[in-house]
C-alpha cells in the first residue's frame, strides 16, 4: 500500500496516495513513493536509464540465474542458453525462469547475477555448460577444450551471487 500525504485539493484538505508508477506527463507534479519491493519504479527514469536488459522471446525453457546467449531467428531477436560448448557466449542472465516461446527480460553482464547456489566468496567463475558457471578457466593447452569458449564471469560476492563482468570470450 503506497504511502498517503494531506494535500489542498479545491481548497480542502485531502488524503492522497503517492504514486508507485508513472502514467508519463499526466503525472507531471505527484508525489512518488517506493513499491513492494522498496524500489522506485523504472517508469520514473528518463529515457534511456534504467534496467540494462534486453525482452526477448526465449527459444528453449531457461531457469532464473542461468546466463543466456541473444541470437536472431529469421528477423527475431531471441534467447536461449550460454554454452561454453558450442560458441553460445553469454551475454547476460536470467532473475526469472522462462518456458520455451515465452517473453523473457535478460539482464546484461557487467550487473550482480543473482539465484546463483553453492558459490565461494571471492572465488572466480566461467561460462560452463547449459547456462551454468565452472569454478576453473579452460585450459588452454587441453586438447579437449579445442573449439570452446572460455569466457571469464565474474567474481562470487556471495554463496548465491556473481558480480559479472563484460568480457569478450577466448575461443580455444
Amino acid at each position: 500500500m503506497a504511502q498517503k500525504f494531506i494535500g489542498l485539493v479545491a481548497g480542502k484538505l485531502k488524503q492522497i496516495a503517492a504514486i508507485v508508477s508513472s502514467a508519463g506527463a499526466a503525472d507531471a507534479g505527484k508525489i512518488i513513493a517506493t513499491g513492494s519491493d522498496g524500489k522506485l519504479h523504472t517508469s520514473f527514469l528518463p529515457t534511456g536509464i534504467g534496467a540494462n536488459s534486453v525482452s526477448a522471446t526465449a527459444s528453449e525453457v531457461i531457469a532464473a540465474g542461468k546466463l543466456v546467449n541473444l541470437w536472431v531467428d529469421a528477423g527475431a531477436m531471441k534467447l536461449r542458453l550460454a554454452d561454453n560448448t558450442n560458441g553460445r557466449e553469454a551475454w547476460g542472465y536470467l532473475k526469472e525462469g522462462v518456458s520455451s516461446d515465452a517473453a523473457a527480460t535478460a539482464y546484461r553482464l557487467n550487473t550482480v547475477m543473482p539465484n546463483q547456489t553453492g558459490l565461494t566468496v571471492g572465488s572466480d567463475y566461467w561460462l560452463g555448460t547449459a547456462g551454468g558457471v565452472i569454478n576453473a578457466a579452460l585450459d588452454a593447452t587441453d586438447d579437449a577444450n579445442t573449439g570452446k569458449l572460455n569466457q571469464y564471469i565474474g567474481k562470487a560476492t556471495s554463496a548465491t551471487e556473481i558480480a559479472t563482468v563484460e568480457v569478450a570470450p577466448v575461443e580455444l
